[in-house]
């Protein structure tokens, strides 16, 4: 968490950052820093930072992206308790052109993208090779973060989102684009990713390092059925990062400093950073809005024995709402990639794929099971592997995903369903011409 108050002296990141809808009301003055901000290295590796916060803001990793992603890929396992009608509309499937929360996700995910591009485009002014490499590699990762989720969220099939490569510096021209192909999308992550992983160091305190890009890695070409460089990348975070499970399930969550099987997390402190998911998970004793979203029977009955710690994780609120414990620290980090999800990527993918890299399928599924006191399992299936990913990875935004990429149902929903794909917001398409709306909307 150190460094983050560093966030406080980003006056030059809102020159660049500004949304369309908001380019009349740039004062003529702010211009004149543009030139300094952009070709001094303090500058610019301040701006990476700045990059972090806007990615861990509550628009994007710092809870929505979460959230919408939780209750996109929920039924009857959680209840909206809620006033906002925004994520309403995630759980029950029908969001509308002007939902708040999912332009301003859009926006706040794109802004992360400008100011990577803006990084990337002014390398030249940091000096030290070392150092060049190290930040690349960074806002490489954090702009493949930024559209995975773009594309995952408001993409289809062949339809992606707008890929920009080049920064934007005038919001005053023509910021017309259409969206590119989803499988250019996917390119461009992958590209971002491998090289990524060949510039960042094995270890770079709090910030994405080697190892986050590999996880990342895993994680996209999971979704994207490529299950032998799933399994790879996955297996070479769990034998070389140096990350361990956590003594307990509890003991993976609320940390105010990244935990032994946080393999990158989004850094929050009394001083900066957002943890909106404490805000709709949390009582409010424990910092939230008092259990926006509470947890039902249906979702306990995945569970295969009353032993196992993940199914005990709850509290309840004053009203007898069940809560996750996974959120109730207000200044813990928010985790992003766990060591436990590569265990269960590198057992699905042995198992699709018939092998055995780094572990027999079964055995590090035990391992999980045995880190929650469940009862291990003679044999193991696919589906099984599917269904502990629930048990563990439940309310971390990874539910609609799972869904999407096992061509499964929700709700009665098929994963093809335009209603399990996010709306462009209507200001997007209000301000560029170009822009195409979803199917459905």
């Amino acid at each position: 968490m150190k460094n983050r108050i560093i966030y406080q002296s980003l006056f030059f990141i809102s020159i660049f950052m500004m949304s369309c809808e908001d380019k009349l009301n740039v004062e003529p003055t702010l211009s004149i820093s543009d030139e300094a901000a952009l070709t001094n290295e303090a500058n610019i590796k301040k701006l990476l930072i700045g990059t972090y916060q806007t990615d861990g803001n509550a628009y994007s990793h710092g809870g929505y992206v979460q959230i919408f992603s939780d209750l996109l890929g929920f039924d009857q396992q959680v209840s909206w308790n809620g006033t906002f009608t925004e994520p309403r509309e995630g759980l029950t499937k029908d969001m509308l052109v002007n939902n708040f929360l999912i332009s301003e996700m859009w926006k706040n995910l794109y802004k992360g993208v400008n100011q990577s591009n803006l990084v990337l485009a002014h390398l030249d002014v940091i000096t030290d090779e070392t150092e060049r490499s190290r930040v690349e590699g960074e806002a490489r990762f954090l702009r493949a973060f930024d559209y995975f989720e773009l594309v995952r969220l408001f993409g289809n099939a062949t339809l992606g989102v707008p890929l920009r490569s080049e920064p934007v510096t005038d919001f005053g021209g023509d910021l017309s684009i259409d969206r590119a192909s989803t499988s250019a999308v996917y390119a461009s992550i992958l590209d971002d990713l491998t090289k990524s992983t060949q510039l960042l160091p094995d270890d770079n305190d709090v910030y994405a390092d080697k190892y986050a890009a590999l996880a990342l890695t895993a994680r996209v070409r999971l979704y994207l059925g490529q299950f032998t460089e799933a399994r790879d990348a996955a297996d070479d975070v769990i034998t070389n990062s140096g990350k361990t499970l956590s003594p307990t399930f509890a003991d993976a969550f609320n940390h105010d400093e990244d935990g032994a099987e946080d393999i990158f997390a989004m850094q929050v402190t009394s001083q900066g950073g957002d943890n909106q998911l404490i805000a709709m998970y949390a009582s409010e004793d424990n910092g939230g809005r008092g259990g926006d979203i509470s947890i039902n029977q249906e979702y306990l009955d995945i569970f295969d024995d009353p032993n196992d710690e993940r199914s005990l994780f709850f509290y309840m609120n004053p009203k007898g709402d069940r809560l996750s414990g996974k959120y109730t620290n207000q200044f813990g980090n928010v985790p992003i990639l766990r060591l436990a999800e590569m265990i269960l990527i590198r057992a699905e993918c042995n198992l699709r794929l018939g092998t055995t890299t780094g572990a027999i399928p079964l055995d590090d599924i035990n391992a999980l099971r045995q880190r929650s006191s469940a009862a291990v399992l003679a044999s193991v299936t696919v589906d099984d592997i599917l269904r502990e990913r629930q048990r563990e990875l439940a309310f971390e935004g990874l539910g609609i995903y799972d869904i999407k990429r096992t061509q499964s149902t929700v709700a009665g929903i098929p994963y093809d369903s335009p209603k399990l794909v996010m709306p462009i917001p209507q200001t997007e398409i209000d301000t560029n011409p170009l822009m195409v709306q979803n199917e459905g909307y």
